[in-house]
């Protein structure tokens, strides 16, 4: 069948390993190997007699049995039909959905879910919100020490799943800066930094998406402290981030949000405006 033929070819791909430090994922992924395979064995099969059925091989049915691999979201339909689980490993994919990403990311992930109002400032690289996946993959490929593939794999997933924050009902408000140089330098090659510039023109079309450009050209600036991150919730309170402010570490203390948002207020001041930006971003796309 089509399925298992696309199965076979990316069961074992880098970036479905577990974390071993991630602890709630180790758990996750050895409560669904123990299912799997309890599953299995109630149902009369061999690991093989599984894996022929969903188009994997028998050593990868042990590894996910042990908890030593994520298993994709379409396995675990596949898994569940032929071992008519009633849907029972089938409900398993929201969770394990979540541990193929980075902890950090996932708290982080959780907040933007749940915020109504996002404020973010990035001064060395367009935010990851607003990154394709073309250039993230570049971004992370120039880290050094160099992440390993798996490590590349996990993260570019981990931002891509986080831009569901854009198909939320209702929408939050989201406001971005971006410094000027960020978009012209032609990080990964000029074809993807022009796919980039054309990405942000997209997302600066949306309703509820406000995207401004901090020139380089400015004599005043409020942000040369820092990256700023303020998240705002619909009971009225707030989280804010900034690695001047308490260190990076999430803040909730209304003092230290007022100093977040008294900079940002200031940085979106000194930008160009929405309007002025768009223009901008078009007159740097006609000379990419």
């Amino acid at each position: 069948m089509a399925t298992d033929v696309e199965i076979v070819n990316v069961a074992d791909e880098p970036g479905w390993e577990v974390d071993p430090d991630d602890e709630w994922g180790v758990a996750v992924i050895a409560m669904v190997g123990r299912q799997l395979k309890l599953r299995r064995e109630q149902a009369g099969m061999r690991a093989a007699d599984l894996g022929k059925a969903v188009g994997y091989g028998e050593d990868m049915i042990y590894k996910i049995e042990s908890g030593k691999r994520i298993p994709q979201p379409a396995f675990l339909d596949t898994a569940d039909e032929a071992l008519r689980a009633g849907g029972l490993l089938a409900a398993m994919k929201e969770d394990v959905d979540k541990v193929r990403y980075p902890k950090k990311v996932r708290d982080l992930a959780d907040l933007e879910a749940k915020a109504v109002e996002l404020q973010l400032y990035d001064p060395l690289n367009i935010h990851g919100l607003l990154q394709t996946p073309e250039y993230a993959r570049a971004l992370l490929l120039m880290r050094r020490p160099a992440y390993t593939e798996a490590e590349v794999e996990r993260f570019i997933a981990a931002r891509m799943a986080r831009k569901s924050v854009f198909e939320r009902d209702p929408v939050p408000e989201l406001g971005f800066v971006l410094e000027e140089w960020t978009l012209r330098r032609p990080l990964g090659g000029r074809t993807l930094l022009r796919r980039q510039l054309e990405y942000l023109l997209e997302a600066a079309q949306l309703r509820n998406v406000e995207l401004q450009v901090m020139p380089t050209d400015r004599e005043e600036h409020a942000g040369l402290a820092g990256g700023i991150e303020l998240l705002k919730f619909k009971d009225g309170s707030a989280t804010g981030r900034s690695p001047v402010v308490g260190n990076g570490r999430p803040l909730h203390e209304p003092r230290q949000l007022h100093v977040l948002e008294l900079r940002y207020g200031i940085i979106r001041a000194q930008a160009l405006t929405p309007r002025e930006s768009t223009a901008f971003v078009q007159e740097l796309l006609g000379e990419t």
